[in-house]
């Protein structure tokens, strides 16, 4: 196994033998994670690898049935996603969850409005759209959202990249110890794409440290300071983009190649071996 990153550091959010089973089919099996302060960590791995379980796992909307998570080195049991959230671990999904009829401000604060000041907001529970809009603009504007001018904009009228734009500050704005975001590119062209992945090193930027899941390999290499290669319901290699080619880690992915007890790239043979420009496995002679 090939680990990577400072292990004097605590990590925010760790997982340790995470075991899910759904009746005969094992989703996760002994799986491990962890992510370190004020990074960056992509998580990748073919469908059916056990990622999108991991992950729901480390959100609270998946309770596993072995193995513990632990959030600043304690020990946490997340029954639903609301547990996850009141500890500081917010999720922006690939269906982005917006209320497409509602504006800005308004989706930003979604379940966590705020009530104006005394007696109109303690008891006839009156929203105080003014100090909404306001906290939204401040939170667009440290985050660098250009694209949004408008904040009382109704959201089905954004653009995909917009819309992406809200569901990230939302969670970046609510997230105190991590954000985890499925496919934030998925559906968007290059320019949008772009504005997102800037987006997501802002927030790392301010020492939040962010879960990336992605099947896009060369935005995985533009952002992430870590990769977590899942497969088979556990990781099979944590790797740095700077030390390995993409299709060295697609290859650790598909698993064609692996690590050997000594941190080398070997195959399923053991031979040692690497992977050209091409994609082709080239194995030293022994």
């Amino acid at each position: 196994m090939n680990t990577a990153g400072d292990d004097r550091a605590t990590p925010t959010l760790q997982a340790r033998g995470l075991v899910k089973r759904y009746g005969r089919v094992t989703a996760i099996d002994g799986a491990d994670f962890e992510i370190l302060p004020g990074e960056i960590m992509a998580v990748i791995g073919d469908n059916g690898a056990g990622k999108s379980t991991l992950i729901k796992a480390l959100s609270g909307a998946v309770v596993p049935d072995a193995g513990e998570i632990l959030l600043d080195g304690s020990p946490v049991a997340f029954t639903s996603p609301l547990d996850a959230r009141r500890a500081g671990i917010e999720t922006v999904y690939q269906t982005l969850a917006v209320a497409s009829a509602m504006d800005i401000a308004s989706n930003l604060f979604l379940g966590r409005e705020m009530r104006r000041p005394g007696v109109l907001g303690s008891v006839f529970r009156m929203l105080d759209h003014k100090a909404m809009r306001a906290a939204a603009q401040e939170q667009l504007d440290s985050l660098g959202v250009a694209t949004v001018q408008n904040i009382g904009q109704i959201v089905e009228t954004l653009s995909g990249g917009q819309r992406q734009a809200v569901a990230v500050s939302r969670a970046a704005m609510f997230g105190r110890k991590v954000v985890i975001m499925d496919e934030p590119t998925a559906a968007l062209g290059v320019k949008e794409s772009g504005q997102v992945l800037d987006l997501i090193r802002r927030i790392r930027d301010r020492g939040l440290p962010v879960i990336l899941i992605s099947h896009n390999m060369p935005h995985v290499f533009e952002v992430a300071d870590r990769i977590h290669v899942h497969r088979m319901g556990r990781r099979a290699a944590l790797v740095r983009p700077a030390d390995h080619t993409m299709s060295e880690v697609v290859a650790l992915m598909t698993g064609a190649l692996r690590f050997d007890e000594e941190g080398r790239l070997v195959d399923a043979a053991g031979h040692r071996a690497e992977v050209d420009d091409q994609g082709h496995t080239i194995t030293e002679a022994r």
